[in-house]
């Protein structure tokens, strides 16, 4: 996880939901998030940049769904705990 994001820089324009990962990265370093949720957001970002997939990235058109699906669900457990300053590091992140 340490260089989270000088990984995740090679998806920007490539895939959708980078943004989503993102923010969760930020919550996840935040000390005020619970350990549930950074454990949850800890685990769909190590798949996410996992070589190792369901669907290997490289398909063409399908190699990214299961990272979609595995980050919108951590997405979805843990969205009370991303907050407003989270999502603005990750605007941050992308136009920097």
């Amino acid at each position: 996880m340490d260089n989270f994001l000088n990984n995740v820089k090679r998806f920007i324009g490539h895939v959708p939901f980078t943004k989503d990962a993102v923010a969760m990265y930020f919550c996840m370093i935040d000390s005020k998030t619970p350990a549930y949720a950074k454990a949850t957001i800890a685990a769909a970002l190590a798949y996410f940049l996992s070589p190792v997939d369901a669907i290997p990235d490289l398909i063409v058109g399908l190699g990214f769904t299961d990272d979609a699906t595995v980050i919108t669900g951590a997405l979805a457990t843990v969205r009370a705990h991303v907050k407003d300053e989270h999502w603005e590091k990750a605007d941050n992140f992308f136009h920097s």
